[in-house]
């Protein structure tokens, strides 16, 4: 009875990750296409914060090309398909993601020096750096069941840089938040993603009962 079990567990397992991924391939999709797109094209709800960007461009590029590998690095490190494959680029692409992160850290506080958006981005930056430093820790010590739950951490601060900017096209979102509250935006998007995944990671210990 309880072999039978497994196989749909992990069916089940399998199915909740696949539509997981296109969850987050769509909202990426459509974060890229509505605030991306709009900046490059001078969108005129954009057109200040666009200025701001091309005078902080040797800082924002970095800070966006790092971004973006450790967004895209995500799904290949997860799949565990993929990991047992290919174990030697899985390494590497995971000190690959490690060195973005720092990268992307730093030059996220130096983009936010002397802005009200300061506290809110360094916070944003020690949790990402927290924990991608503890996962790294942990697959060195070959603790693999800890390093993925640091992983999973650490790619929750990543998709922040999506996530906080789902709302962007809503005019009231994006003209009346003002700096310091975009702050605590910031603060609060982190938190809640760190909250979810730990959730997630600690399902079963909620749902099931001791015998």
């Amino acid at each position: 009875m309880a072999t039978s079990t497994l196989p749909a567990q992990s069916s089940g397992r399998s199915i909740f990750k696949t539509v997981l991924w296109v969850f987050l391939g769509l909202t990426t999709l459509f974060v890229f296409i509505t605030s991306e797109v709009f900046l490059a094209a001078d969108y005129p709800m954009y057109h200040a914060y666009r200025l701001q960007v091309i005078a902080d461009r040797h800082f924002l590029i970095p800070h966006t090309l790092c971004g973006v590998i450790a967004l895209l690095a995500g799904p290949l490190q997860f799949s565990s398909r993929f990991r047992e494959r290919h174990l030697k680029f899985h390494r590497i692409l995971g000190r690959l993601y490690v060195i973005s992160v720092f990268i992307g850290s730093f030059t996220g506080i130096a983009l936010a020096a002397g802005r009200p958006g300061l506290p809110g981005t360094s916070m944003q930056a020690a949790a990402w750096i927290v924990c991608t430093t503890a996962a790294f820790i942990t697959a060195r010590n070959r603790q693999t069941a800890q390093h993925r739950q640091w992983m999973a951490r650490s790619y929750a601060v990543t998709f922040t840089f999506v996530s906080s900017r789902v709302l962007n096209l809503w005019p009231r979102y994006w003209s009346h938040l003002g700096d310091t509250l975009s702050a605590v935006g910031v603060i609060a998007f982190t938190l809640a993603s760190l909250l979810i995944v730990d959730l997630g990671l600690n399902w079963r210990e909620f749902t099931n009962r001791r015998a």
